[in-house]
């Protein structure tokens, strides 16, 4: 199946000059929806992982399916003050400023080996941070996967040393 056709191409939003990747025309198509969370599944069904770890919030459209699928837990990464307990926190930098995120600091056992899934690879910034916030609780990052990767954006610089898989690759 060719995916690339169910993903609507928006040029000039939310500025211009981007080329908006809209994955709503995706998602809302079950065999296509089905079909990516398949691809993914199939990626690491043999990779022996414990856990798959999603940044909010389309990282919860797409690791929740294939957390299902697999029988294995979800762990939500959420921006801070959105989970109710005691939390793990990673500050990064972001082009302007910086942002943080948050996990339960017991959603991860130490040795625990973890899928970091998610809909976007751009510039890499987010999930490096993931991960390490991942690392930090003591898991061991085994995969990240993704439905799109913008490539000129060379998020994968930022994320040397991991095995990546994007079903989807843009030039931007």
């Amino acid at each position: 199946m060719d995916l690339k056709e169910k993903v609507r191409i928006i040029d000039n939003f939310p500025k211009e000059g981007i080329s908006f990747k809209d994955i709503t025309t995706l998602i809302e198509d079950g065999e296509s929806f089905k079909y990516a969370i398949n691809e993914i599944v199939d990626y690491i069904k043999d990779k022996n992982i414990d856990l798959i770890v999603g940044p909010e919030a389309r990282g919860f459209i797409f690791g929740v399916p294939v957390a299902y699928a697999l029988g294995i837990g979800f762990i939500p990464v959420r921006k801070p003050g959105k989970l109710p307990w005691d939390t793990v926190k990673v500050e990064y930098d972001l082009e302007y400023g910086k942002d943080a995120l948050e996990i339960h600091k017991d959603s991860i056992k130490p040795g625990q080996r973890v899928a970091i899934v998610d809909d976007l690879l751009a510039t890499g910034g987010t999930i490096a941070a993931v991960a390490k916030l991942v690392e930090q609780a003591g898991g061991e990052v085994v995969t990240l996967n993704f439905l799109i990767e913008l490539e000129e954006l060379r998020g994968r610089d930022k994320l040397k040393g991991y095995d990546i898989q994007s079903l989807l690759k843009y030039d931007v």
